[in-house]
Protein backbone atom coordinates (compact mmCIF):
# COMPACT_ATOMS: atom_id res chain seq x y z
CA UNK A 1 0.00 0.00 0.00
CA UNK A 2 1.52 3.39 -1.25
CA UNK A 3 1.50 6.75 0.29
CA UNK A 4 -1.44 7.77 -2.27
CA UNK A 5 -3.45 4.94 -0.29
CA UNK A 6 -2.79 5.42 3.26
CA UNK A 7 -3.89 9.30 1.92
CA UNK A 8 -7.29 8.39 0.46
CA UNK A 9 -7.81 6.46 3.62
CA UNK A 10 -6.94 9.09 5.88
CA UNK A 11 -9.60 11.74 3.92
CA UNK A 12 -12.28 8.96 4.05
CA UNK A 13 -12.10 7.81 7.28
CA UNK A 14 -9.64 9.99 10.10
CA UNK A 15 -10.72 12.55 12.81
CA UNK A 16 -8.70 14.45 15.55
CA UNK A 17 -10.71 16.59 17.35
CA UNK A 18 -9.87 17.62 20.64
CA UNK A 19 -7.18 15.39 21.10
CA UNK A 20 -9.37 12.66 19.96
CA UNK A 21 -7.98 10.75 16.85
CA UNK A 22 -7.72 8.13 13.97
CA UNK A 23 -4.85 8.55 11.39
CA UNK A 24 -3.21 6.01 9.21
CA UNK A 25 0.32 5.83 8.60
CA UNK A 26 2.43 3.50 7.18
CA UNK A 27 4.34 1.59 10.03
CA UNK A 28 7.17 -1.12 10.40
CA UNK A 29 8.09 -3.39 6.91
CA UNK A 30 6.03 -0.72 4.91
CA UNK A 31 2.89 -1.89 6.27
CA UNK A 32 0.05 0.44 6.83
CA UNK A 33 -1.13 1.01 10.33
CA UNK A 34 -4.36 3.09 12.11
CA UNK A 35 -3.55 4.78 15.54
CA UNK A 36 -6.29 5.36 17.46
CA UNK A 37 -6.58 7.60 20.97
CA UNK A 38 -9.54 8.80 22.37
CA UNK A 39 -10.22 10.20 26.17
CA UNK A 40 -10.30 6.10 27.58
CA UNK A 41 -7.72 4.12 25.64
CA UNK A 42 -4.85 3.92 22.78
CA UNK A 43 -4.36 1.36 20.19
CA UNK A 44 -2.17 0.35 17.07
CA UNK A 45 -4.11 -2.07 14.77
CA UNK A 46 -1.94 -3.25 11.69
CA UNK A 47 -4.50 -3.50 8.70
CA UNK A 48 -2.33 -6.57 7.72
CA UNK A 49 -4.44 -9.20 9.03
CA UNK A 50 -6.49 -6.69 11.40
CA UNK A 51 -4.13 -7.51 14.01
CA UNK A 52 -3.82 -5.45 17.09
CA UNK A 53 -0.69 -4.37 18.12
CA UNK A 54 -1.44 -2.79 20.95
CA UNK A 55 -3.94 -1.32 23.35
CA UNK A 56 -3.45 0.57 26.43
CA UNK A 57 -6.48 2.10 29.20
CA UNK A 58 -5.70 5.76 29.87
CA UNK A 59 -3.38 5.81 33.05
CA UNK A 60 -2.88 1.99 32.53
CA UNK A 61 -0.23 -0.21 31.39
CA UNK A 62 0.28 -1.91 27.96
CA UNK A 63 -2.22 -4.89 27.86
CA UNK A 64 -1.12 -6.21 24.76
CA UNK A 65 2.45 -7.70 24.33
CA UNK A 66 4.31 -7.48 21.24
CA UNK A 67 8.00 -9.14 21.11
CA UNK A 68 10.48 -6.76 20.70
CA UNK A 69 11.87 -9.00 18.50
CA UNK A 70 8.85 -9.20 16.08
CA UNK A 71 9.79 -9.11 12.45
CA UNK A 72 7.25 -7.21 9.88
CA UNK A 73 6.82 -7.85 6.55
CA UNK A 74 4.17 -8.99 3.95
CA UNK A 75 2.46 -11.90 4.45
CA UNK A 76 4.00 -12.52 7.30
CA UNK A 77 2.34 -13.53 10.84
CA UNK A 78 3.78 -10.85 13.61
CA UNK A 79 4.90 -12.25 17.02
CA UNK A 80 2.24 -10.78 19.56
CA UNK A 81 -0.62 -8.62 19.44
CA UNK A 82 -4.49 -10.28 18.33
CA UNK A 83 -3.70 -12.13 15.52
CA UNK A 84 -6.46 -13.37 13.83
CA UNK A 85 -6.58 -17.48 13.30
CA UNK A 86 -9.18 -18.29 10.04
CA UNK A 87 -10.13 -20.70 9.04
CA UNK A 88 -8.40 -22.88 10.94
CA UNK A 89 -7.03 -23.20 14.06
CA UNK A 90 -2.99 -24.67 14.43
CA UNK A 91 -2.01 -27.02 11.52
CA UNK A 92 -4.28 -27.87 8.72
CA UNK A 93 -6.01 -31.20 9.20
CA UNK A 94 -5.64 -32.90 5.67
CA UNK A 95 -2.60 -30.58 3.98
CA UNK A 96 0.81 -29.66 6.18
CA UNK A 97 1.68 -27.13 3.43
CA UNK A 98 -1.00 -25.03 4.40
CA UNK A 99 0.02 -22.03 6.59
CA UNK A 100 -0.63 -22.54 10.73
CA UNK A 101 -3.73 -20.56 12.09
CA UNK A 102 -4.82 -20.29 8.28
CA UNK A 103 -4.27 -17.09 6.29
CA UNK A 104 -6.98 -14.33 7.96
CA UNK A 105 -3.97 -13.45 10.03
CA UNK A 106 -0.84 -12.16 6.76
CA UNK A 107 -3.62 -10.71 4.14
CA UNK A 108 -4.42 -7.10 4.11
CA UNK A 109 -7.87 -6.36 5.22
CA UNK A 110 -10.87 -3.52 4.12
CA UNK A 111 -11.36 -0.50 6.81
CA UNK A 112 -15.30 -0.52 6.09
CA UNK A 113 -15.40 2.24 9.13
CA UNK A 114 -14.61 4.14 11.93
CA UNK A 115 -16.73 5.47 14.18
CA UNK A 116 -16.49 7.61 17.34
CA UNK A 117 -19.11 6.36 19.28
CA UNK A 118 -18.52 8.83 22.09
CA UNK A 119 -15.45 10.70 23.31
CA UNK A 120 -13.99 7.61 25.57
CA UNK A 121 -15.07 4.60 22.54
CA UNK A 122 -13.75 4.22 19.07
CA UNK A 123 -14.97 1.30 16.93
CA UNK A 124 -13.22 0.54 14.24
CA UNK A 125 -14.63 -1.99 11.32
CA UNK A 126 -12.64 -4.54 8.90
CA UNK A 127 -13.71 -6.60 6.23
CA UNK A 128 -12.30 -10.08 3.88
CA UNK A 129 -13.86 -11.02 1.34
CA UNK A 130 -12.61 -14.32 0.76
CA UNK A 131 -13.25 -14.57 -3.05
CA UNK A 132 -11.40 -11.57 -3.65
CA UNK A 133 -7.93 -13.08 -2.74
CA UNK A 134 -5.26 -14.66 -5.09
CA UNK A 135 -5.72 -17.96 -6.35
CA UNK A 136 -3.01 -19.48 -3.85
CA UNK A 137 -5.75 -18.53 -1.11
CA UNK A 138 -8.55 -19.32 -3.00
CA UNK A 139 -7.80 -23.14 -3.56
CA UNK A 140 -6.98 -23.47 0.06
CA UNK A 141 -10.34 -21.97 1.03
CA UNK A 142 -12.78 -21.85 -2.22
CA UNK A 143 -16.06 -21.38 -0.12
CA UNK A 144 -17.77 -17.79 -0.76
CA UNK A 145 -17.31 -16.17 2.82
CA UNK A 146 -17.39 -12.82 4.41
CA UNK A 147 -15.78 -12.14 8.03
CA UNK A 148 -16.44 -8.90 9.03
CA UNK A 149 -14.39 -7.79 12.68
CA UNK A 150 -15.72 -4.82 14.43
CA UNK A 151 -13.24 -3.31 17.26
CA UNK A 152 -13.86 -1.10 20.01
CA UNK A 153 -11.54 1.07 21.96
CA UNK A 154 -12.06 2.21 25.09
CA UNK A 155 -11.57 1.45 28.89
CA UNK A 156 -12.43 -2.22 27.73
CA UNK A 157 -11.77 -3.75 24.51
CA UNK A 158 -14.48 -5.70 22.42
CA UNK A 159 -13.71 -8.12 19.40
CA UNK A 160 -16.45 -8.96 17.22
CA UNK A 161 -15.60 -11.36 14.67
CA UNK A 162 -18.14 -12.37 11.99
CA UNK A 163 -17.95 -14.94 10.05
CA UNK A 164 -20.83 -15.31 7.01
CA UNK A 165 -21.22 -18.19 4.42
CA UNK A 166 -22.39 -16.99 1.18
CA UNK A 167 -21.67 -20.49 -0.54
CA UNK A 168 -23.89 -23.28 -1.11
CA UNK A 169 -22.35 -25.92 1.09
CA UNK A 170 -22.21 -26.55 4.91
CA UNK A 171 -18.60 -24.74 6.02
CA UNK A 172 -17.01 -26.17 9.18
CA UNK A 173 -14.05 -23.25 10.53
CA UNK A 174 -11.80 -23.42 13.26
CA UNK A 175 -10.63 -19.85 14.58
CA UNK A 176 -9.37 -18.26 17.38
CA UNK A 177 -8.21 -14.87 18.77
CA UNK A 178 -4.93 -15.54 19.61
CA UNK A 179 -4.13 -12.78 22.35
CA UNK A 180 -0.71 -12.29 23.60
CA UNK A 181 -0.96 -10.60 27.62
CA UNK A 182 1.81 -8.56 28.95
CA UNK A 183 2.41 -9.71 31.95
CA UNK A 184 4.75 -8.65 34.61
CA UNK A 185 6.26 -12.21 35.72
CA UNK A 186 4.87 -15.57 33.99
CA UNK A 187 6.48 -17.42 37.12
CA UNK A 188 3.95 -15.42 39.36
CA UNK A 189 1.20 -15.38 36.90
CA UNK A 190 -1.89 -17.56 37.64
CA UNK A 191 -5.28 -18.45 35.28
CA UNK A 192 -8.77 -19.11 36.81
CA UNK A 193 -12.06 -19.97 35.74
CA UNK A 194 -10.84 -23.17 33.83
CA UNK A 195 -11.13 -25.39 36.42
CA UNK A 196 -12.50 -28.70 36.70
CA UNK A 197 -12.90 -28.64 32.93
CA UNK A 198 -11.02 -30.63 30.48
CA UNK A 199 -7.84 -30.26 28.22
CA UNK A 200 -5.73 -31.31 25.23
CA UNK A 201 -2.17 -30.88 26.05
CA UNK A 202 -0.24 -30.50 22.98
CA UNK A 203 2.67 -30.97 25.54
CA UNK A 204 2.19 -34.92 25.93
CA UNK A 205 0.79 -35.60 22.24
CA UNK A 206 -2.68 -34.04 22.77
CA UNK A 207 -3.66 -36.72 25.82
CA UNK A 208 -6.98 -35.53 27.37
CA UNK A 209 -6.42 -34.17 30.70
CA UNK A 210 -8.48 -32.56 33.70
CA UNK A 211 -7.66 -29.40 35.63
CA UNK A 212 -7.75 -29.24 39.13
CA UNK A 213 -7.10 -25.97 40.58
CA UNK A 214 -5.67 -22.63 39.11
CA UNK A 215 -3.24 -22.64 35.83
CA UNK A 216 0.17 -22.01 37.31
CA UNK A 217 3.45 -21.65 34.92
CA UNK A 218 6.48 -23.57 35.66
CA UNK A 219 7.28 -24.91 32.40
CA UNK A 220 5.79 -25.07 28.68
CA UNK A 221 2.12 -24.66 28.86
CA UNK A 222 0.08 -25.28 25.37
CA UNK A 223 -3.45 -26.69 26.04
CA UNK A 224 -6.88 -26.43 24.25
CA UNK A 225 -9.39 -26.49 26.85
CA UNK A 226 -12.28 -27.85 25.88
CA UNK A 227 -16.38 -26.64 26.02
CA UNK A 228 -15.33 -23.60 28.11
CA UNK A 229 -17.99 -20.53 28.08
CA UNK A 230 -17.16 -19.10 31.47
CA UNK A 231 -14.90 -15.96 31.93
CA UNK A 232 -11.64 -16.30 32.73
CA UNK A 233 -9.30 -14.33 34.53
CA UNK A 234 -5.29 -13.44 34.15
CA UNK A 235 -3.73 -12.14 37.27
CA UNK A 236 0.23 -11.59 37.97
CA UNK A 237 -0.16 -10.32 41.15
CA UNK A 238 0.30 -6.74 39.47
CA UNK A 239 -3.13 -6.58 37.70
CA UNK A 240 -6.04 -9.13 36.91
CA UNK A 241 -7.32 -9.15 33.39
CA UNK A 242 -10.74 -10.44 32.32
CA UNK A 243 -11.83 -12.71 29.36
CA UNK A 244 -15.30 -12.71 28.58
CA UNK A 245 -16.86 -14.02 25.53
CA UNK A 246 -19.70 -15.47 23.20
CA UNK A 247 -19.70 -18.20 20.69
CA UNK A 248 -16.12 -19.42 21.53
CA UNK A 249 -16.49 -22.97 23.20
CA UNK A 250 -12.61 -23.31 23.79
CA UNK A 251 -10.08 -21.97 25.76
CA UNK A 252 -5.91 -21.88 24.61
CA UNK A 253 -3.68 -21.09 27.34
CA UNK A 254 0.23 -20.82 26.18
CA UNK A 255 3.31 -19.97 27.40
CA UNK A 256 6.08 -21.67 25.58
CA UNK A 257 9.12 -21.58 28.34
CA UNK A 258 12.47 -20.70 27.82
CA UNK A 259 13.75 -23.92 25.67
CA UNK A 260 11.59 -23.86 23.14
CA UNK A 261 11.07 -19.87 22.98
CA UNK A 262 14.92 -19.82 22.27
CA UNK A 263 14.43 -21.83 18.93
CA UNK A 264 11.49 -19.11 17.57
CA UNK A 265 14.18 -16.76 17.23
CA UNK A 266 11.32 -13.94 17.15
CA UNK A 267 10.21 -14.02 21.09
CA UNK A 268 13.18 -11.72 22.46
CA UNK A 269 15.42 -12.57 25.01
CA UNK A 270 13.17 -13.83 28.24
CA UNK A 271 10.40 -13.10 26.04
CA UNK A 272 8.44 -16.05 27.66
CA UNK A 273 8.80 -14.17 31.22
CA UNK A 274 6.36 -11.08 30.06
CA UNK A 275 3.64 -12.98 27.84
CA UNK A 276 1.17 -15.26 28.34
CA UNK A 277 -1.73 -15.83 25.29
CA UNK A 278 -5.42 -17.04 26.46
CA UNK A 279 -7.14 -17.56 23.44
CA UNK A 280 -10.77 -17.15 22.64
CA UNK A 281 -10.75 -20.03 20.38
CA UNK A 282 -13.30 -22.59 18.37
CA UNK A 283 -10.70 -25.42 18.12
CA UNK A 284 -10.22 -29.12 18.20
CA UNK A 285 -13.55 -30.87 19.03
CA UNK A 286 -15.49 -27.56 18.90
CA UNK A 287 -14.99 -26.29 15.16
CA UNK A 288 -18.29 -24.83 14.19
CA UNK A 289 -20.71 -25.98 11.61
CA UNK A 290 -22.04 -22.69 9.62
CA UNK A 291 -24.35 -23.62 7.43
CA UNK A 292 -25.31 -21.76 3.69
CA UNK A 293 -26.96 -18.18 4.09
CA UNK A 294 -26.06 -17.94 8.05
CA UNK A 295 -23.38 -16.55 10.07
CA UNK A 296 -21.54 -17.40 13.07
CA UNK A 297 -20.72 -14.79 15.62
CA UNK A 298 -17.67 -14.36 17.96
CA UNK A 299 -17.23 -11.92 20.51
CA UNK A 300 -14.66 -11.31 23.31
CA UNK A 301 -14.17 -8.63 25.52
CA UNK A 302 -10.79 -7.36 27.71
CA UNK A 303 -10.85 -4.94 30.52
CA UNK A 304 -8.82 -4.29 33.27
CA UNK A 305 -10.03 -5.14 37.08
CA UNK A 306 -9.12 -2.66 39.49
Amino acid sequence: MNDKNINSLNKKFSFDTNGCYAQFKVGEGDIPVLEVKNEKASAIISLQGAHILKWKPLAKDDVIWLSKEASFSAGKSVRGGIPVCWPWFGAHENEASYPAHGFARTVMWQVTDINNLSPGKTQVSFKLETVKLDKKLTSMWPQDTVLEYRITISEKLTLELVTSNNSNEDMVIGQALHTYFKVKDISNTTVSGLEDKTYLDKTKDFNSMMQHGVITFSDEVDRVYLDTADDVIINDNHRKIKVSKQGSHSTVVWNPWKQVANKMGDLGRDGYKEMLCVESANAADDVVIIEPGSSHYLLVNYEILD
